[in-house]
């Protein structure tokens, strides 16, 4: 009895995992910190954001997810396609994120199956 409460809790102790600090040079605790990009720290790590991309590509949602944290908007497409829209600075969406927002954002497209297949930016117009 003892030996299956030992191996039951050495399975429950590894399923837990922690959220990462980093990816490469991509801080993930000032991404992560950010929500809806309002307090500044996706603009200042936008560019860290778009070295390490690829890095990002072909992972699951649920891992994306947990890398970057909950995302701003979640949208569902046609065909099961699902896109998760990330601010990069302040706008609108920091009042109310029910706001349409022309705030420049990162839009990353998950295919039916749930991986990463797409990332986008998405720029105010002039």
């Amino acid at each position: 009895m003892t030996r299956w409460i030992i191996i039951f809790s050495f399975f429950i102790l590894g399923s837990c995992t922690s959220q990462p600090d980093k990816l490469g040079r991509l801080d993930l605790k000032k991404w992560r910190g950010d929500r809806g990009g309002c307090e500044g720290g996706r603009t200042a790590v936008t560019e860290d954001f778009k070295a390490e991309q690829k890095q990002l590509m072909g992972k699951f949602i649920d891992d994306v997810g947990t890398i970057l944290g909950r995302p701003d908007i979640h949208q569902l497409g046609e065909r099961n396609q699902k896109f998760y829209v990330y601010f990069l600075e302040k706008g609108p969406q920091c009042d109310d994120m029910k706001l349409k927002s022309k705030a420049k954002k990162v839009i990353l497209k998950f295919n039916a199956v749930g991986l990463l297949s797409e990332i986008t930016y998405q720029e105010r117009p002039l």
